[in-house]
């Protein structure tokens, strides 16, 4: 059990969503400070003060050779050993838009052992995509950051590259079998296998998604002020950092009833 468990939000050239991250953290009854990828880089020992990590959205290093490509590459590379202590310590991990990009590139989802059985890629439209979406949050999942969920939620996304898909589909049964396929969109967004938006690994801890839960933390930034109810309520996005709050201070993951 953790009293005051603390995060730490990479930041680097292009990755654009690391504030609200952090808010989302503080608002949720945790910490958490954000560093440049080459900050923690030159000093790995930094990981070491931090019960979680959070990668954020945006464009990491402009998306050159495709979204999320380099920073997975400076991190497995660069950080290697202190990076690979932090996850066998089972410490959680949330990837967001181009965050979770980088997970699936750096082989640690769907399982953290590096089986690469999935990718994202271009929305099938080829457009960028910016909306609110509807969301099924999948009552069986083993995720520790969407324990206590709704059943449906509402986010926005924004990307051009969010499209999962299986090297082979029989993959997807298996995932959804082990209650690793966390979200899934309610209609097709962008060309995704089964609508998926978002997976965790064989653990819980660690979940990717395309949709931005620390973009709606508050009514206050909701698409439609007029039906919002309560303007400073709490947002949908909210309740994933709760969740894993919750999950640190208890040593428990809520499961649906």
């Amino acid at each position: 059990m953790i009293n005051n468990p603390r995060f730490i939000i990479l930041s680097g050239d292009g990755i654009n969503c690391e504030r609200e991250t952090r808010e989302a953290f503080i608002l949720s009854g945790g910490d958490a400070d954000i560093y440049h990828i080459n900050e923690v880089i030159d000093n790995p020992s930094i990981l070491k003060n931090y019960d979680g990590m959070a990668i954020p959205g945006g464009f990491s290093f402009g998306d050159e050779l495709g979204s999320g490509q380099l920073l997975a590459l400076k991190i497995k590379y660069q950080l290697a050993d202190a990076f690979r202590e932090f996850v066998a310590m089972k410490k959680p991990i949330i990837g967001i838009c181009n965050g979770f990009q980088v997970l699936v590139k750096l082989g640690l989802l769907p399982y953290s052992n590096g089986n690469k059985i999935l990718t994202l890629t271009n929305n099938i439209s080829g457009q960028f995509i910016d909306k609110w979406v509807n969301l099924d949050v999948d009552a069986k999942n083993i995720c520790a950051w969407a324990s206590d969920l709704n059943d449906k939620i509402e986010l926005p996304i924004r990307h051009g590259e969010g499209r999962v898909v299986f090297k082979d589909n029989a993959d997807y049964q298996k995932l959804k079998d082990n209650g690793q396929i966390v979200f899934e969109y309610d209609e097709d967004v962008n060309g995704a296998y089964k609508n998926i938006a978002g997976i965790c690994d064989e653990t819980g801890l660690i979940l990717g998604m395309m949709p931005h839960p620390e973009a709606y933390v508050s009514n206050v930034t909701y698409k439609n002020q007029s039906k919002s109810g309560d303007i400073f309520g709490k947002g949908d996005g909210l309740f994933l950092f709760e969740n894993i709050i919750k999950y640190l201070k208890s040593g428990e993951i809520k499961k649906y009833a």
